[in-house]
């Protein structure tokens, strides 16, 4: 019977390699073998790559392996570098891509900033879109910058997380019996399996987050009797597996969506009392054993016990923004940020251990319902609390010339809030980065704003670094004389011996 099967399974490929090579008068003839990746016509979008798939992993203590970098006058980041011996060398990123999407976000025509967010908030594996640089700028061309070259991304190509508790009658599914994987699974009418989301022909993913599609069957046997009285199984209904087929792109554990899952991460709305939110912030070592922001000292009675918070719960997000990987300074800084409301979203140890288990980031399963609001629709309180700083930042209008003022005060951290990075070429300075919520942020400083004058000195000169390397020991308020950048197509490059406050060319993730 297997011999059989297989037969007919050759027989499909024959068809399948037959079609693709007939000769179509209209189009001539449709060999990819004979194609070369810069043999294409530009006036021809159909002869353009598609947009490539790229499911990335972080390995033990390492991220997913590849640079980030901000081109000034395009919109969206490309990636600049991709380091030997990653994951995303491993899964085909190349110098040069552009992201299109992380995960389902459509997310070409969104700043550096914010995609850069989006791949953070994506825990340990993230699905990117991808196109290569060139192809990217011939279709651009073609369309214009409002088309969208990235296919969206719908519920018809999301697996399904679920979350099975056995029963008299076990589990409630069966598998199909191979030797090796895949497997798919047939289910009890009425069982465990079906009352936890999992759908009719279901192929069979993951087991508590790790991957089975090359097990044997004595092995994932094992895997399933040492799961115990429960088990989370990612699985894809035979619908999914056609559509992701049909786009080419992987079966993706980061499009999950979440069913009969036993726990989930709360979203807290806090608004500040007399005697403050009533909880403490504190850095430590995680499941992971890296650093991470876990809240105690919850005080009964106050703010943070009223909005739900218990003590040992770990900070994920600040008003929806990730703060994954940050330190403890500027996570208080983005709450201070948020003034007299805050929204955090936050999970237990029980919910921790389990969303580190099946390797995704407990934001990708938040409710609709439970998405976070932003301070000004939960209240009506300053952003700023004039109590925590001296006095607040401001920026001035713009002056006759273009330019505009600004003063800074230092944060909690003592840093400003924004970073540097000087262009090849030309002699200027200009801001690479701002942070969320910090100093610079609230005095309206925006990426790729010039610099043109420090404390009153003018910047341009040949003595742009040792400038920069004494901003940081300067008494505050810091002052700067801005313009917008006009430039485009410079390659930016970080100046050497700057401090924290300056950013590298690239960004590693």
């Amino acid at each position: 019977m297997e011999a059989a099967t297989a037969g007919l399974r050759d027989t499909a490929s024959l068809r399948q390699l037959t079609w693709k090579f007939e000769f179509n008068p209209q189009w001539g003839i449709d060999n990819p073998v004979l194609s070369l990746a810069e043999d294409y016509d530009p006036s021809d979008l159909w002869s353009l790559p598609r947009p490539r798939f790229c499911l990335l992993s972080k390995e033990e203590g390492r991220g997913f392996g590849f640079h980030l970098q901000q081109e000034l006058g395009r919109p969206g980041p490309v990636v600049c570098r991709v380091e030997p011996g990653t994951s995303a060398q491993s899964q085909g990123l190349r110098e040069g891509d552009r992201i299109l999407g992380v995960n389902d976000h459509v997310v070409e025509c969104e700043g550096y900033a914010e995609v850069v967010r989006r791949i953070r908030a994506s825990g340990p594996r993230v699905l990117l879109t991808v196109l290569a640089q060139h192809v990217h700028d011939v279709a651009r061309a073609q369309q214009g910058n409002r088309a969208h070259l990235c296919p969206p991304l719908g519920p018809g190509v999301r697996p399904r997380l679920c979350h099975v508790v056995r029963d008299k009658g076990g589990f409630g599914f069966s598998v199909t019996y191979s030797h090796r994987g895949p497997f798919w699974l047939v289910l009890s009418t009425g069982g465990a399996a079906e009352r936890a989301g999992v759908p009719p022909g279901a192929r069979l993913l993951e087991v508590n987050g790790v991957c089975v599609e090359k097990f044997t069957y004595n092995q994932l046997s094992k895997k399933l009797w040492q799961s115990g009285e429960q088990v989370t199984l990612l699985v894809a209904g035979p619908e999914v597996e056609a559509q992701c087929r049909q786009l080419g792109m992987p079966l993706a554990a980061p499009l999950a969506e979440g069913w009969a899952l036993p726990t989930k991460p709360r979203c807290l709305h806090l608004k500040k009392g007399p005697q403050g939110f009533g909880f403490l912030l504190r850095e430590e070592k995680g499941l992971d054993g890296r650093p991470g922001q876990f809240l105690w000292e919850v005080d009964p009675g106050l703010p943070a016990e009223k909005a739900g918070m218990q003590a040992g719960d770990r900070l994920v997000a600040v008003a929806g923004e990730s703060v994954e990987g940050l330190g403890h300074e500027e996570t208080v800084s983005r709450i201070r940020a948020q003034g007299s409301c805050v929204s955090l979203i936050v999970v237990d140890p029980k919910t921790d251990r389990f969303f580190s288990m099946v390797r995704l980031s407990p934001l990708l399963f938040l409710e609709s319902t439970e998405a976070p609001a932003s301070p000004q629709e939960t209240c009506s309180a300053s952003l700023v609390e004039t109590k925590d700083l001296p006095v607040e930042d401001t920026a001035m209008p713009l002056d006759p010339g273009g330019s505009r003022q600004c003063s800074l005060y230092p944060g909690p951290g003592g840093g400003y809030g924004f970073r540097l990075s000087c262009v090849a070429g030309e002699p200027c300075i200009f801001i690479s980065q701002v942070t969320l919520g910090g100093s610079a942020a609230r005095a309206g400083l925006q990426m790729g704003d010039v610099i043109l004058e420090v404390n009153g000195y003018p910047v341009g000169g040949e003595n742009d670094l040792e400038k920069l390397q004494q901003l940081a020991e300067a008494e505050p308020p810091l002052h700067l004389k801005l313009a917008a950048r006009s430039c485009q197509g410079s390659e930016a490059c970080n100046p050497p011996g700057c401090g924290e406050d300056w950013a590298p060319a690239s960004e590693l993730l």
